[in-house]
């Protein structure tokens, strides 16, 4: 679903709602949730095929995919506005199955790296752990919108979610530190009091506590931000918390009428209708609605019959989307479109140049290139084949190591562009390597 929020009060600052998020393991769900995970722990005897210790290991790895599994849960409904857990039976979690497993995947390479640093030179293994530590949660938050482990992997994805979030990225930075030792701090206090077996339980439960409050404060995190991060929002989870009144203007509570109007026929099964619905809001909507826009194309998303109206309305939709900054979200509907239809291509050349660009930012060097390929040829005569030809060789050149490839660019560009900037930057990047120094 999709709402209409531009004239909404934004929702107030994480730092505001600290208290929400230490109060949300405690609503009923995801209370007895924890507390069956933690006395789970107590089952190792059951496992009779096993020597006890290995039982207890197996054990304690499945309550810790299971916490985690519904931790990224509490992160993408967050995300969405979705702050009670009874609204989570409503959502399928299948899409967060894998990403326990994707999130230690990436903590292996980056202790890998760390560790690899660390022998090279102490110093900047240090920096190295810090740099790390500081853009894990922006990985996560990448993890979770793109479901991705090599997305997440990305540094330039890391950076921009870290851009999106702005200078509080640093805060909620040290609130997850302040949440990371707090299981340490009150097991401290509480343990003494207790012995024997119940102890297992307790210290599960405070890791579980801890989890969960550092994935609800995620999750709010990115609902500040859930159009730049690709998220719908659930109608009214815009207002904050105990607001007096509707401060919706009518407009914005038409708009939302018409996405739970379309996301329940959707679930119903009536796609004509819902297609119905979607197309006639966007087309009196303004040209330049997202939300209009955003919801008719994911409707035409699940029709397969209506390929080309979809790829025709793509055409205008990708360019809205580019003109918003929402680089990432163009690029996922542009290559939905493609697996529609190899032929698809984007009639403005600026644009194509944008994404290829975009695509470049993400590391992905054989995207930018099929994005480019026969761009002189479909665009001939336009002025910014120059900056084709470059973006084109960078990507051969730097990106898959192929400087013999680069090599009939660059002629055809001294051939055509003797003069221009980039026929200089590609033959920089194709100049001859410097020979080996020679020793007495």
């Amino acid at each position: 679903m999709i709402v209409v929020k531009d004239a909404l009060p934004p929702p107030p600052p994480f730092w505001h709602r600290l208290n929400s998020f230490f109060a949300f393991p405690f609503q009923m769900r995801p209370l007895a949730y924890g507390l069956l995970l933690s006395f789970c722990s107590l089952l190792f005897d059951a496992v009779f095929f096993l020597p006890q210790a290995l039982a207890l290991f197996v054990i304690e790895v499945g309550i810790m995919l299971a916490a985690s599994r519904y931790g990224f849960k509490i992160i993408a409904l967050g995300a969405r506005g979705i702050r009670d857990s009874a609204d989570f039976g409503r959502e399928s979690s299948d899409e967060w199955t894998y990403l326990p497993w994707k999130l230690f995947a990436i903590s292996l390479v980056q202790a890998f790296l760390i560790g690899w640093l660390a022998w090279y030179a102490p110093i900047l293994g240090t920096v190295g752990l810090f740099v790390m530590s500081f853009t894990f949660p922006a990985a996560v938050i990448v993890l979770v919108q793109s479901g991705s482990f090599f997305q997440a992997m990305n540094p330039a994805n890391v950076m921009d979610a870290m851009r999106i979030i702005g200078w509080p990225y640093a805060l909620l930075c040290f609130f997850l530190f302040l949440l990371s030792t707090g299981a340490q701090v009150a097991l401290a206090m509480v343990l003494p009091m207790f012995d024997g077996r119940i102890v297992l339980p307790i210290v599960n439960f405070a890791f579980i506590y801890f989890g969960w409050v550092m994935a609800s404060l995620l999750g709010y995190v990115m609902f500040q931000h859930h159009d730049a991060f690709g998220f719908d929002a659930v109608p009214g989870s815009e207002l904050p918390d105990g607001a007096p009144v509707d401060r919706r203007t009518p407009a914005q509570i038409a708009a939302q009428r018409t996405d739970a109007e379309v996301a329940q026929l959707i679930t119903d099964g009536d796609l004509a209708a819902a297609l119905g619905t979607a197309y006639e809001a966007q087309r009196t909507a303004d040209s330049n609605d997202l939300a209009a826009q955003r919801r008719y194309h994911r409707v035409l998303a699940l029709m397969p019959e209506k390929k080309d109206t979809m790829l025709d309305h793509a055409r205008r939709f990708i360019p809205l989307l580019m003109r918003r900054d929402l680089a990432s979200e163009a690029l996922k509907v542009f290559k939905a479109c493609k697996e529609r239809d190899k032929a698809f291509a984007l009639d403005d050349p600026a644009m194509v140049i944008a994404m290829a660009r975009a695509e470049w930012r993400n590391g992905d060097a054989h995207a930018t290139l099929a994005l480019l390929s026969g761009f002189d040829k479909r665009f001939r005569g336009n002025e910014a084949i120059p900056q084709a030809y470059e973006l084109a060789a960078r990507a051969l050149v730097q990106g898959l190591g192929r400087s013999d490839m680069a090599q009939p660019i660059l002629t055809t560009m001294e051939a055509r562009y003797p003069d221009s900037e980039q026929t200089q930057e590609v033959r920089w990047l194709l100049r001859p390597a410097a020979p080996p120094a020679q020793t007495a």
